[in-house]
């Protein structure tokens, strides 16, 4: 993969900005994910014989762009997943959608239950079945422009598919997401949905740490909104 984009690196941790389109580790179609690029550069640029370590700490799904951490060690693997456990990581991610949310700032709750056959998530204001997980998210319009509105997002709980379809619960649907109400696919498959930051204190420094992405698949729609990845 060329360009390869890190965001953050240390001897524990190593973030990488996500293109929409990549996976973040191997599934069955076999397709090459982001984990063995990044695995080839610390082999790379460390000279590292012999496989290299590298634990999967979170996902993105494959149309989502943006923040992706990885742990070099097996002891910061198992204190970032601490940390998602525990909700003590803070997630920001911008969304575009076509209609524009009512009200303009709000608290959504949900219950997700996901339709492992068909990988689609359904969200309910009521659990429809043992299976559902209560689900909450945070979301601001923060930019428009024409029909466009960039929304910040952020999801208090990590749930599959979350944001996609709670946005789409409240009538906003990404743009892209057919999956979950968009009227028309992007071209190259994404959706316009991108993990913008993640922020959480350091599992072995134990400092406080801000990883920022802008958006990689900077089309014509991202960048109508290219003066907020200086502003926020």
């Amino acid at each position: 993969m060329q360009g390869l984009q890190v965001l953050f690196e240390d001897n524990h941790l190593i973030a990488v900005n996500k293109p929409a389109g990549m996976l973040v580790q191997g599934d069955i179609t076999e397709d090459k994910p982001m984990s063995e690029f990044v695995k080839q550069y610390i082999a790379d640029r460390y000279n590292k014989p012999g496989a290299v370590f590298l634990g999967t700490i979170h996902r993105l799904d494959r149309p989502v762009s943006g923040v992706v951490i990885y742990a070099r060690t097996s002891k910061a693997l198992a204190r970032m997943n601490a940390l998602f456990q525990k909700r003590e990581i803070q997630k920001t991610y911008w969304a575009i959608t076509e209609e524009r949310p009512d009200p303009l700032s709000g608290h959504l709750v949900h219950y997700i239950d996901k339709d492992r056959t068909r990988n689609v998530a359904h969200a309910s204001v009521r659990p429809r079945n043992k299976d559902a997980k209560k689900s909450e998210l945070d979301y601001e319009l923060i930019a428009e422009v024409g029909n466009h509105h960039l929304l910040k997002v952020n999801p208090l709980t990590g749930r599959p598919h979350q944001i996609r379809v709670q946005l789409a619960r409240l009538g906003c649907s990404i743009r892209g997401d057919v999956k979950y109400g968009a009227p028309a696919p992007n071209k190259d498959g994404s959706i316009h949905l991108h993990c913008r930051s993640m922020s959480f204190v350091h599992p072995v420094r134990n400092e406080p740490v801000t990883i920022t992405a802008n958006p990689v698949n900077k089309d014509e729609v991202w960048q109508m909104f290219a003066n907020q990845w200086r502003d926020r």
